[in-house]
């Protein structure tokens, strides 16, 4: 039998022939620290293959970590999942997600296990953005519709080719400390213009009672390990972004920077200065826009870290 961790979660028996393998376990400190557990070997004929949850949370916007035996093939709600050499995966869901969702894990000689994963639900804020050039908020000219249409096909260009490098194993830290000033999920009002779709990440912005002047130019640095993909200085909507691949179709976006210091190809190491806060684009002050994305779909970047410092 497979044992479990504190923390986590097995989805099925398999042989009692096992193997030590290496992997990540988040700690209080948002790190994912050297730990070791038991993986089983492809499993006998007519035993289910299995996985096991590390880390992370089933919810709505939730991001967790799981491994299996490498040689499986992993699938949610029939989405093919990206997996490392060592059989790590992840799995997102978005914060509308209202259903139970479905695992599968396929071993190589065909066995399968289907587990139901309950979503928690979550409860999730109203936001009111005003003071944004109505351009902003509705585009209306031929040239700003030609503008967003040629920065969709850059940030889609960035997308065509994920790494298989686990860089997300390093751990996750905030890119810049300050107030929260929209969380992840929040229905917004732009301007006073209902939106009727959820924030897509979490805003950063400065320290209470700092003028908005003090938190412009800031610098902000790498969440985690990651091959950076885009790294462009006025987007339409984003002003200046950069991607960051984080490996297994895990990226963040950081958004309305001030300042962009590095290039798509580069490597950065959690920590690095990669740009500055900044109000490109679409922003009404000084903030650091940062989104996690899983598969394409955003997840919760908060619940990855250590809560905001004081």
């Amino acid at each position: 039998m497979l044992r479990a961790l504190p923390g986590m979660v097995a989805l099925a028996a398999c042989s009692s022939a096992a193997t030590e393998v290496p992997g990540p376990v988040a700690n209080g400190d948002g790190e994912l620290s050297e730990a070791r557990y038991s993986v089983a070997e492809l499993p006998a004929e007519g035993v289910a293959p299995s996985a096991q949850r590390l880390s992370g949370e089933i919810v709505q916007g939730g991001l967790s970590f799981w491994i299996t035996d490498p040689e499986n093939e992993v699938f949610l709600d029939g989405l093919p999942v990206a997996m490392d050499a060592e059989g790590n995966f992840a799995l997102g869901f978005s914060v509308l997600h209202t259903d139970d969702a479905e695992l599968l894990v396929v071993s190589s000689n065909g066995e399968e296990y289907k587990e139901t994963l309950t979503v928690g639900d979550r409860e999730f804020p109203m936001s009111e953005v005003g003071n944004l050039p109505p351009s902003k908020v509705q585009p209306r000219t031929a040239e700003q519709i030609a503008k967003i249409g040629q920065d969709r096909k850059l940030k889609n260009a960035a997308r065509t080719q994920w790494t298989d490098e686990p860089y997300w194993k390093t751990g996750w830290i905030w890119p810049i400390t300050g107030r929260i000033s929209t969380r992840m999920g929040a229905d917004r009002t732009l301007n006073g213009a209902p939106q009727n779709r959820p924030h897509s990440g979490v805003d950063v912005a400065r320290v209470r009672g700092t003028p908005w002047e003090d938190f412009h130019g800031k610098d902000i640095v790498a969440p985690a390990d990651g091959l950076v993909t885009l790294a462009e200085t006025d987007l339409y909507f984003e002003g200046g972004t950069i991607f960051i691949d984080h490996g297994q179709k895990i990226e963040s976006a950081m958004l309305h920077l001030s300042r962009v210091d590095v290039e798509p190809g580069e490597v950065v190491r959690k920590g690095d200065v990669i740009g500055a806060v900044g109000m490109t684009g679409r922003s009404s002050g000084p903030h650091l826009h940062w989104t996690i994305n899983w598969h394409g779909t955003p997840i919760d970047p908060a619940l990855l870290v250590p809560p905001m410092p004081e």
